[in-house]
């Protein structure tokens, strides 16, 4: 998905920004000024999750709420404590109710269609911003909020015209600039979109999320005023802790390119132990749910369901881990003329959370070959949106699908599966250095969750053989060709020469690899990891026999 999600549903978020003084100040001021909270006990309330009382707050309103049913204003703000209490489909439902009620509600409008976005429901979060815009139409929030919809439904060029007068409208706000930069670079505008992320750092030296986006492009080298304006940025008494840790993030590649490595990496370090702390990263239930699936997912099960499914084959599945070279792979398919590249869909996570709840994956036992049909038939309708090349496969590129590889089975039996892999080292590392907004696992947790994933690939590679392709990154830098005309006969396509020069062709890419994959395979990124070697002791540890198994699977594992 889109690597930052703007604006911030029920005004929550991982990262926030304080809008400058502007039209975007004086929008959010209106939207707030529309329906003030005018009852004493709702102030109160409100003042509870203003303070992080947040179970006291739902308490309250659900004892007001059993007296006044159809107070809007209570229902919005009980949405506001279901996202702060990690339950984002509930303020959904809770928003809807409040548009019922009172259907000029802007500022639950502007939430749901928000919350929709974040959840990956492009096209009714589309129809909200819409429906806001028909009553406010020059409102920059409204029309960024339609432009981020826009991008995740692959309508690039649409968005970038948004993005571009929101920029020309508020040269003074860094966060215009940003979803500026962001559009441009998507497109492959590389040097206007280092100049719109320049800007944004002009307007706001300490803007982390700025010098986190150069960062983010890879192929950007920090040079010393600019490790000099980072450090002069992290010593503002002001500094946000948003800011702090995104500009560590930067600092540390600033000082990768100046191959030191040791500052580098305690950088890294720094950042990754206050995200740690910030986020909810459970290891446990991955290995659980891994378990389940191997429990599962047994021939005799596979078997009798074989008859089930929707049996199109338009979908490619690229999966693995983060940081495995799947924007490579779908570089190169996209390339192909019968393959088109989408995004990274989140339509099989959804269905899986919706189908298994607190069942996990033995729920799918339940459901009847029909019901299979009709849940790849769903998944295929709403992928349908961002098909936009009438091509008759598409790529679906989403690494925590590996998760998922039992359900994509059972409801599309003839899609393709390819699964990324590269260096355990290589790739956790990779990932440790890299900002999410969601997980940031320890260097331990990470090499368990390599290994989580290498058991549950070979326990499909055992009860599907055959099923799954295996990319091996190392393989692939090492044999650019050879890999690709492999992969091409596990697709049953035929080879073109032109996946040979994915680099020239044009398309928006969206994720942190977006500027690798419009050069040439370079072999440069295999052994960087060992620059680091020192200092993780704690992950080759707990990678153990996958380590040093690699690319085999280990016995232990096999």
């Amino acid at each position: 998905m889109n690597r930052r999600i703007r604006p911030n549903p029920a005004g929550e978020s991982v990262l926030s920004e304080l809008p400058n003084p502007d039209s975007f100040a004086l929008a959010d001021a209106r939207l707030g000024a529309q329906r003030p909270l005018r009852k004493p006990r709702l102030q109160h309330i409100a003042a509870y999750l203003q303070n992080d009382r947040i179970e006291l707050a739902r308490n309250e309103l659900t004892k007001y709420l059993a007296k006044n049913p159809d107070d809007t204003d209570a229902i919005g703000l009980l949405a506001r404590t279901a996202v702060r209490l990690g339950h984002p489909g509930e303020a959904v439902s809770l928003l809807a109710r409040c548009l019922e009620l009172a259907p000029d509600f802007a500022a639950a409008r502007y939430n749901r269609a928000a919350l929709l976005l974040q959840r990956g429901e492009f096209r009714a979060a589309l129809g909200e911003a819409d429906r806001l815009l028909s009553g406010d139409g020059g409102n920059p929030l409204f029309r960024q909020l339609k432009a981020n919809i826009l991008a995740m439904l692959g309508e690039y060029g649409q968005a970038l015209e948004i993005f571009a007068r929101l920029a020309d409208e508020n040269p003074k706000h860094a966060g215009c600039w940003l979803g500026y930069g962001d559009a441009l670079r998507a497109m492959g505008f590389q040097e206007k979109s280092i100049a719109a992320y320049r800007t944004a750092i002009a307007c706001r030296p300490s803007f982390g999320l700025g010098w986190w986006a150069l960062a983010d492009m890879k192929t950007v080298r920090f040079d010393e005023a600019d490790i000099t304006a980072m450090q002069e940025a992290l010593k503002r008494p002001d500094l946000t802790a948003d800011n702090r840790i995104l500009l560590q993030f930067a600092l540390g590649k600033a000082y990768e390119d100046l191959r030191d490595f040791q500052k580098s990496f305690a950088q890294y370090a720094k950042a990754n132990a206050v995200l740690r702390l910030r986020t909810n990263f459970d290891l446990e239930s991955v290995t659980v749910r891994v378990t389940a699936n191997k429990a599962l997912f047994t021939p005799e099960f596979l078997q009798s369901r074989s008859d089930g499914g929707c049996k199109k084959p338009d979908p490619i599945f690229i999966l693995g881990l983060p940081r495995s070279g799947s924007t490579l792979l779908e570089q190169i398919l996209s390339s192909h003329s019968a393959i088109e590249g989408t995004a990274e869909l989140p339509y099989i996570e959804a269905i899986a959370a919706r189908l298994e709840g607190r069942e996990g994956p033995e729920a799918l036992r339940k459901l009847e070959p029909s019901a299979l049909a009709a849940l790849g038939e769903e998944y295929l309708e709403k992928a349908r949106a961002h098909r936009k090349l009438g091509r008759p496969f598409f790529i679906d590129k989403k690494p925590r699908n590996f998760l998922h590889v039992g359900l994509i089975h059972l409801i599309l039996p003839k899609a393709k599966i390819i699964d990324a892999r590269r260096h355990p080292a290589a790739c956790c590392f990779s990932m440790f250095k890299s900002f999410h907004s969601n997980t940031h696992p320890r260097l331990a947790e990470l090499g368990r969750y390599y290994c989580d994933n290498v058991a549950l690939m070979a326990h499909f590679d055992r009860v599907l053989p055959g099923r799954i392709h295996r990319v091996i990154y190392e393989s692939l830098v090492s044999d650019p060709e050879g890999e690709i005309r492999r992969l091409f006969a596990y697709l049953g396509l035929p080879f073109e020469e032109r996946c040979l020069r994915f680099h020239e062709t044009d398309r928006a890419v969206r994720t942190p690899s977006s500027e690798q994959v419009r050069q040439p395979i370079s072999g440069a990124a295999v052994e960087h990891w060992r620059h680091y070697e020192p200092w993780l002791g704690a992950l080759i540890k707990s990678l153990g026999s996958v380590m040093a198994a690699y690319p085999s699977v280990p016995e232990d594992l096999g």
